[in-house]
């Protein structure tokens, strides 16, 4: 198994200019946004679709550039797997909604939060990505290890879905909140994008710190199925670490595109299990290839076909479940495991 990993890293597109190329331009963007964002201000539909258009054009252009640099398999790799990434990424949006609205934050101050967010979550899919690559490497039962992973978070979101659980967000009750509580003080009010204020000679938090510090901390549980989700698709490190970043990317503007309209995938938790699932049999399989020839495989172009059509089935029922006027309440998933 180790050996047909190592046969598929030599085929990798990632050769090292073209890493390079890729973080210093992840970097740019995000100084980019940073820089956009500097000045807080409520985001106009009309800029978030400006930047919308952007994120999507950007990420398709590259993926044009990777199948016409080396060839149909890895493009559809590539395209695949930047699917994938952003019907995930479009979940973490209901999440960032549930803690937004939790902390009262101005709306000013939203996209801010957000860009952190996505900051933080670029950097922990980074950590991810490496380990897996490294697990693909040295362990032979990795790509079961994966599977496993996926077929219990599409369990939970199946079960979820079904029940309607819906749990709501205590920011009294969420660790890394109550953590920096045990250290510093917290102010009542907003100062802006400040995370730390003097107030009576001493310093302290604002609302603002225990947000973002919320955002980072939800990363970390979506870090743990999107990375082997992708995996289950490519297992070119290069490939995963794009399409992550590329699904990521668009998700400020993203989020005030979608805003009105989120409630309105009340079906969206089953077309991510179905998918989830999906990848998680796809991955097994493949394992299970590596030891027994006569197992099938699931190809890739099948892969994406099926994507597309659960992404369309969900949406369509979706809508057609809220078109009476009366949108259903959105079952959001704080906690995948």
């Amino acid at each position: 198994m180790t050996e047909l990993y190592l046969a598929a890293e030599l085929r990798s597109v990632g050769t090292p200019t073209l890493w390079i190329a890729t973080i210093g331009g992840v970097i740019l963007l995000l100084v980019l946004d940073f820089l956009v964002t500097r000045r807080p201000h409520e985001v106009s539909i009309r800029e978030a679709l400006g930047w919308s258009a952007f994120y999507v054009a950007l990420p398709l252009a590259f993926g044009a550039f990777v199948w016409s640099r080396f060839g149909s398999s890895q493009g559809i790799d590539y395209l695949t797997g930047y699917l994938v990434e952003k019907s995930l990424s479009v979940d973490n949006l209901f999440v960032f909604m549930l803690l937004l609205s939790a902390f009262a934050v101005p709306s000013v101050l939203a996209q801010r939060v957000l860009l952190f967010g996505i900051a933080g979550a670029l950097a922990l899919r980074a950590v991810f990505i490496a380990l897996g690559a490294a697990a693909l490497q040295t362990l032979d039962f990795a790509f079961l290890l994966f599977a496993v992973i996926l077929l219990v978070t599409a369990a939970k979101l199946l079960r979820d879905a079904v029940s309607g659980h819906q749990p709501e967000v205590d920011i009294n009750k969420m660790r890394s909140v109550r953590l920096l509580r045990r250290f510093m003080p917290v102010t009542n009010d907003y100062h802006g994008t400040r995370m730390t204020v003097r107030l009576d000679g001493r310093r302290t938090l604002t609302p603002f710190a225990l947000v973002v510090v919320a955002v980072l901390a939800t990363d970390v549980v979506f870090a743990v199925d999107s990375v082997p989700a992708v995996y289950g698709i490519t297992e070119d490190p290069y490939l995963v670490f794009a399409t992550n970043a590329f699904a990521l990317l668009g998700l400020r503007a993203l989020y005030f595109v979608l805003h009105a309209a989120l409630s309105r995938l009340i079906h969206l938790s089953y077309g991510l299990s179905i998918i989830l699932g999906f990848i998680g049999v796809k991955l097994a399989l493949h394992w299970a290839h590596g030891i027994w020839d006569n197992v099938p495989e699931i190809p890739t172009p099948i892969s994406l076909v099926v994507i597309v059509a659960v992404l369309a089935v969900v949406t369509v029922t979706s809508l057609r479940a809220t078109r009476a006027g009366q949108p259903g309440e959105r079952k959001i998933v704080t906690e995948r495991h």
